[in-house]
């Protein structure tokens, strides 16, 4: 409900404005001394939602899981130095999976900027801070430009590649009277021209006379809301489809053709050695995706991306095609439906064949977790969003054998931090309130954001954590094992777990079996609250293989000469 209310036009205003111009719905972060004009002005003009967290990391998670989740720009708000610096760890991983989000923060009052005279919440460099953590960070020098200034940041986090923007505000300039401006852009006429992008003729030749094509899918087909162009070229020219984390869900995974997230294994690693051509559509390629640049690729490699400088980033391409993947893959289709384009029977039963190798080598390592995987995707909605802090089971089967149909339905830590699960989490749950929700996280990583627990509570989302208690950071000690055969500072003493969700107004309960897990799911999903499922790690038993970390992870910690 709005306030109505005669007061003047303000900087915290036109923010507002712009948020508002921009189809803001919801805001995350935490209200401070140093942005305290700014949430008033949501509260006055009304049609934000404030979700207030319980602290700076937590909010920026839970913008960038409401973004990822529903496409829209995620904004988080945050106080000054100490505040922005705890934000900072969190935007480092929505600029590594490239979120839109504006991140909000205030500044010193403009007078004391660069003094060091110790002025509440001072920080040395914020902007440099800002900076290093972002996709850009920019500070608002003149009150009377804040709608133009507020513009462009938005604009910026949304343009590809995506990702977050830092805009400090000094706390003196927020409540400083201004012009109600009206800022409009210029557009331009529609034109009976036809803006689909021109394709070279090498490129379709390349894919016409390609016998055993792949694609690589990332998390720009998502992001370009592409999935249904990748799918009907996949189809078009019978080509295996690998996906990145971020790319699950660019293509059903249960279609015949989707290998899926499965590109560091080393039957994929063979079958990419006898492919003729890879097409990549907005992937990055990540270090630990590809065994640090170990997964081999074919010779022929045309590369499409909205970002120029991802061409030849990490893995050569012989053509590169820079723009929107979704109109790249509807010119491309189109050209392709002009010639004669047949996918060959005897290479589509090949690719089954590897999509069914892989999975059943995977199922082979998982033990008693078979029977989990198993009935979570029997219990759960098929648009289920699956979110996945690191831990051994999000690594090991979450990530692979939780079959995805839906984009934006599977969010990891594309950074590989820990413990921004929950956040990230409630975030997706604010932004998709009627979805099922589930958090796979581990006890080590849960407890750096504990705390947001309660602004699940506090806004009644109904998410479901199911947490893995091994007692310790699991990754960390496999890894350690075969690296070293002994750990070090992996061990943890847990708190009682169902104590502490009942005590953040969570119904919890603990258990040690895969029947009790596929029982308490089912109750979990069925009541619509906060609730999480323990999941007893020594009473569950031992995987049938333990992991050792991602491909080549040990062998790296090794000791070696450069």
């Amino acid at each position: 409900m709005k306030i109505q209310e005669e007061i003047e036009f303000t900087t915290a205003d036109s923010i507002v404005k712009e948020l508002v111009q921009a189809g803001v719905e919801a805001a995350f972060g935490i209200v401070s001394i140093h942005n305290m004009p700014i949430y008033d002005a949501i509260l006055r003009e009304g049609s934000i939602k404030l979700i207030c967290s319980r602290g700076e990391s937590g909010a920026v998670n839970m913008a960038d899981g409401y973004a990822r989740a529903t496409g829209k720009l995620g904004v988080v708000i945050t106080s000054t130095g100490t505040g922005a610096g705890n934000a900072a760890g969190s935007l480092v991983e929505a600029w590594a999976a490239g979120v839109p989000l504006l991140h909000l923060t205030g500044e010193v009052a403009s007078s004391y900027l660069g003094t060091g005279k110790g002025y509440i919440h001072e920080c040395k460099d914020q902007l440099s801070m800002m900076s290093g953590a972002c996709k850009n960070a920019v500070r608002l020098r003149n009150p009377d430009q804040t709608a133009a200034v507020v513009r462009k940041a938005i604009q910026e986090a949304l343009t590809a590649p995506t990702g977050p923007v830092t805009l400090e505000i000094p706390i003196d300039y927020q409540s400083v009277i201004i012009e109600d401006l009206s800022l409009e852009g210029l557009r331009t006429s529609p034109t009976e021209t036809n803006s689909m992008p021109i394709i070279p003729e090498l490129a379709v030749q390349k894919m016409v006379s390609a016998s055993r094509p792949v694609i690589w899918a990332g998390g720009g087909v998502i992001s370009a809301n592409a999935s249904k162009e990748l799918q009907k070229l996949a189809e078009i020219l019978g080509a295996a489809v690998i996906t990145s984390q971020s790319g699950k869900g660019s293509i059903p995974e249960n279609h015949e053709q989707c290998i899926g997230h499965f590109a560091a294994y080393e039957t994929t690693k063979e079958f990419l050695r006898n492919a003729d051509l890879l097409i990549s559509v907005g992937v990055r390629f990540r270090g630990n995706e590809t065994s640090n640049w170990k997964v081999p690729v074919p010779q022929e490699h045309i590369a499409i991306d909205a970002d120029w400088q991802a061409i030849n980033r990490n893995y050569k391409a012989t053509l590169g095609l820079v723009g929107d993947a979704k109109d790249m893959l509807a010119a491309i289709i189109q050209k392709l439906e002009e010639r004669s384009v047949h996918a060959e029977p005897s290479y589509l039963q090949e690719v089954l064949s590897l999509r069914n190798e892989v999975r059943a080598q995977l199922r082979e390592t998982l033990g008693p977790y078979e029977q989990f995987v198993d009935g979570m995707r029997e219990i759960l909605p098929e648009d289920t969003i699956l979110v996945r802090d690191v831990t051994v089971q999000a690594n090991v089967w979450g990530s692979r054998l939780f079959e995805i149909s839906e984009p934006r339905t599977s969010i990891h830590a594309s950074g590989g931090g820990i413990g921004q699960g929950l956040p990230t989490a409630i975030g997706a749950q604010m932004g998709c309130q009627d979805k099922t929700v589930v958090l796979m996280a581990g006890d080590g990583g849960f407890m750096v954001n504990v705390g947001e627990m309660v602004t699940a509570a506090e806004e009644n989302l109904p998410v479901i954590i199911v947490l893995f208690d091994d007692s310790g950071y699991g990754v960390l000690r496999n890894i350690q094992t075969a690296a070293y055969g002994r750990q070090v500072a992996v061990d943890l003493l847990s708190p009682d777990f169902v104590k502490l969700a009942e005590s953040m107004h969570f119904d919890a309960v603990r258990i040690g079996s895969g029947d009790e897990f596929i029982s308490e799911l089912k109750k979990a999903k069925e009541r619509r609250k906060p609730s999480m499922i323990v999941v007893d790690m020594e009473a569950v038993g031992p995987m049938a293989k333990p992991f050792g970390g991602p491909p080549g992870a040990a062998e790296a910690f090794k000791p070696k000469k450069l």
